[in-house]
């Protein structure tokens, strides 16, 4: 199985085609320090073309663990960078909120 399946590529222009595998790429590593375990990420692009020559993205990314799938399907935007920063730092969120420990707190069932 591939670590990184990106579909809906072909809706991208061929010059937005650099920015998305770098961005991709970039995040695949941060999410994967994060994520000790990662078995695949996924990446679906979307774009609408409702408003004359610009286009809307949505990104849906899905970074999928042997326990755990985590996903973020939030991001929508004008611009392709903007998009994708937000759609994946909204995963890097996920991750390591439902992955923290909290040490902070005592816990009723440790007695001291």
């Amino acid at each position: 199985m591939e670590p990184i399946q990106i579909t809906g590529i072909d809706e991208l222009k061929p010059n937005e085609l650099p920015l998305a595998n770098k961005l991709v790429n970039e995040y695949y590593e941060k999410i994967k320090r994060e994520l000790n375990n990662i078995t695949t990420l996924a990446v679906h692009f979307k774009c609408y073309e409702k408003e004359g020559n610009r286009r809307k993205f949505a990104i849906h990314a899905k970074a999928i663990a042997p326990t755990q799938i985590f996903a973020s399907t939030k991001a929508q935007d004008w611009d392709l960078a903007r998009t994708m920063h937000k759609c994946f730092k909204d995963l890097e969120r996920q991750i390591r909120h439902r992955l923290k420990t909290d040490e902070q707190r005592p816990k009723p069932y440790i007695h001291r």
